[in-house]
């Protein structure tokens, strides 16, 4: 049995506390002794369950690697490894050290200030509620958030299953054949959107117009990844635009818009394409189980984000964002799509042969000149997706 604070101070005042069980009982007994004590080690009343005990190796792990490199201390190896021209020698002002117990206590109270109210801003962001069963099953269960890209469907079958039911609904519900799975946020996907349009264009239509009913956040985003490529960016009324001159090389619009409006894009659609430009529609999914989709309006992309369907905001996420297009440039979509390869059955023996999902990675995916790697099918992206994808576990 450990000491009781007040048993330890009380020791420190000249008193030693010692227990004994008793033999008919069993309970823990109090002895009082006139040895005095000293002092009281102060990590007696430390946390056991600090960082640097259970991550960093041990001191013999530490001399065993110092022997094999013939060095003494850890300081001898710095002073070999770390020049001293960028060695700070100054003391850091940290503080000490947190336990994990003490760093949790820390973020609670830390938490506690917050004020949740309820969102009505809206613009791609909206409050959901998401079952408990997928909640505990899914989105708070250590087997899907603690894995990385599935890239072998031999032991990733259902999450691949779980990929291509997302993409199944969301071209669907787009009305566009082709989907990816899936980008960071529906800004993202807008700015990925810009980029093909401007590659598909030969790079020689510098110009792409961006309605001014889109969501703010968009807008900005697609601002930044314009200027790296050279691209004006235009924000106006779609209605009133001119595009006679042939140098808008995409267009961009928001269905609905992020007032929550609703427009007919049909006839601003042909006229876009007439003048030699693609159209990109930033739309909402859940929207889109009652509104026309965009394919059979015309639009070459549809992005948008799937949060709508039982995904929190997360405090702004990111979210599973959805690209969507066109077969003939399904070679240019970022990030992976993913396909049922017909030619190579599932190797379990209740599956009859069915034909076997696969991650189909775009030539963009590993090309090295790209900026950055757009797609999102990593750990998390994947599990956002299952989270909002139809038919959940």
């Amino acid at each position: 049995m450990s000491l009781s604070r007040a048993a330890i101070r009380a020791a420190s005042r000249g008193v030693l506390i010692a227990t004994k069980p008793s033999r008919f009982s069993g309970v823990h007994q109090l002895r009082y002794l006139s040895a005095p004590v000293t002092a009281i080690p102060d990590q007696l009343f430390r946390p056991t369950d600090g960082f640097a005990k259970r991550h960093n190796n041990s001191k013999e792990d530490v001399q065993q690697m110092l022997s094999a490199l013939g060095l003494k201390t850890m300081d001898e190896l710095i002073d070999q490894t770390v020049p001293a021209s960028i060695r700070n020698n100054r003391e850091l002002k940290v503080g000490e050290a947190w336990s994990e117990s003490e760093a949790l206590a820390k973020m609670k109270k830390m938490a506690q200030k917050n004020e949740i109210f309820q969102n009505h801003i809206g613009m791609g962001y909206y409050g959901t509620i998401t079952p408990n069963v997928i909640l505990r099953n899914v989105l708070e269960n250590p087997g899907w958030y603690t894995q990385y890209t599935p890239y072998q469907a031999e032991i990733a079958q259902g999450r691949l299953e779980s990929l291509l039911n997302f993409q199944t609904m969301v071209s669907d519900l787009t009305g566009l054949p082709v989907a990816n799975a899936s980008l960071l946020d529906e800004a993202t996907a807008s700015a990925e959107a810009m980029s093909m349009c401007f590659s598909i264009g030969r790079r020689k239509k510098t110009s792409f117009f961006v309605s001014e009913l889109v969501h703010p956040q968009t807008l900005a985003l697609v601002r930044t990844r314009a200027e790296g490529l050279g691209v004006k960016v235009v924000v106006g009324d779609h209605s009133t635009l001119d595009m006679s001159s042939g140098d808008f090389c995409g267009v961009l619009v928001q269905y609905p818009a992020t007032d929550g409006s609703l427009d007919n894009y049909e006839t601003f659609v042909k006229d876009a394409h007439a003048s030699g430009a693609k159209v990109v529609m930033a739309t909402d999914l859940l929207a889109l189980t009652s509104l026309k989709p965009p394919g059979e309006i015309g639009a070459d992309f549809a992005v948008g984000n799937s949060q709508r369907f039982g995904v929190p905001m997360g405090y702004g996420g990111p979210h599973a964002a959805f690209f969507v297009t066109r077969e003939e440039y399904k070679r240019q979509i970022p990030g992976a799509y993913y396909r049922c390869n017909p030619r190579c059955p599932r190797r379990t023996s209740s599956s009859y042969g069915h034909a076997n999902p696969r991650a189909t990675y775009s030539p963009r995916q590993g090309n090295v000149q790209h900026l950055h790697s757009a797609g999102s099918s990593c750990k998390y992206g994947s599990h956002v997706r299952c989270v909002s994808r139809p038919g959940r576990p």
